[in-house]
């Protein structure tokens, strides 16, 4: 359907974390990967009934494994981040769009573009590798992939991570090709795991850079340059915690963007979210909410999950769970 032909709908953006397609601890293969988007385009299905959907999604779990069989193989060297980035997200959006397509009326078009995302070379991030990619370990395990491959290893949650460098996206290189496509009212599933990071040479062609881009930041980004009415971020918590996993845990139901970036976040997860969100609401006036896939509807419907708007006075607060 074209833009022009849903009246008063929202053009929205939805990110879909890597946790919301793969589910924390299963186990690495496609037979999970694919049934955890047929759970996820269900809920994309009901809001592609009444607004402009643009799907954006994680890979860090996905880019993680790849490493790792990579790795494995000793024959060759092994292919760059950005390289397996590409390959991870090809194959999530081909799983999107192939059981988004399943169950949306035909005559609806769905596209893949495999998203290239500028970043600054020099951007302080590559000094501090700070964004989980792969499976979860236990600490003796981390330690032995660290001296073993080099990697670098942080906690996540109870169990440890690798982590690489996350720099700041700064320009989206296919934007003008994907607004075209929503603008002709196609469900366009780009900037994937955050877009494969490039930057310039001093010739001004474009290169990969061994890096994982935040896929929140980079979402904000295409929300603001696309003119998105919504920016939705999807992961396996319901809503944002103040003091998350603590005795004294509240959620979030509403915030203003500033108070909302007083409270301190984990940097490997709500962190990005709360920056992304903050950003897209401050620069455009437009509104954000960060909650579970199951709830999209509800969240859509500011019934569920937590609504960050210039309009919130400071932060209203649910019940201490």
């Amino acid at each position: 359907m074209a833009a022009s032909d849903r009246g008063s709908s929202m053009r929205v953006v939805v990110a879909l974390g890597g946790n919301a397609l793969l589910q924390r601890g299963q186990v690495l293969n496609a037979e999970n990967q694919r049934e955890n988007i047929r759970i996820a385009v269900r809920q994309l299905a009901e809001v592609h009934k009444e607004h402009q959907l643009i799907i954006a999604h994680g890979n860090g779990p996905q880019v993680g494994l790849l490493a790792l069989m990579d790795a494995a193989y000793s024959a060759v060297d092994p292919y760059p981040l950005d390289v397996l980035g590409a390959e991870t997200i090809g194959m999530i959006g081909y799983m999107i769009e192939q059981e988004l397509g399943n169950i949306i009326p035909l005559e609806d078009r769905i596209v893949t573009v495999l998203t290239q995302v500028l970043v600054d070379p020099d951007d302080p991030a590559f000094d501090k590798p700070t964004k989980h990619v792969g499976p979860i370990y236990d600490r003796d395990q981390a330690e032995k992939l660290r001296k073993e491959k080099g990697w670098s290893m942080a906690a996540d949650g109870e169990y440890f991570r690798r982590v690489v460098p996350s720099p700041l996206p700064q320009r989206i290189i296919e934007l003008s090709a994907i607004r075209m496509l929503v603008d002709s009212g196609v469900v366009v599933i780009c900037a994937g795991g955050g877009g494969i990071p490039t930057a310039h040479d001093k010739d001004k062609k474009l290169y990969g850079i061994e890096a994982v881009i935040d896929k929140d930041l980079a979402a904000a980004l295409l929300s603001k340059e696309l003119d998105a009415d919504m920016f939705v971020m999807l992961s396996d918590v319901a809503r944002v915690y103040a003091d998350f996993g603590t005795p004294q845990q509240r959620p979030i139901l509403a915030a203003h963007p500033d108070a909302l970036q007083e409270i301190e976040f984990a940097e490997g997860s709500m962190g990005p979210k709360i920056r992304g969100a903050c950003q897209f609401v401050r620069e455009t006036g437009k509104k954000s909410a960060i909650g579970q896939l199951s709830d999209l509807v509800q969240i859509m419907k500011g019934e569920a999950g937590t609504l960050i708007s210039n309009n919130i006075d400071g932060l209203v607060y649910g019940r201490p769970q």
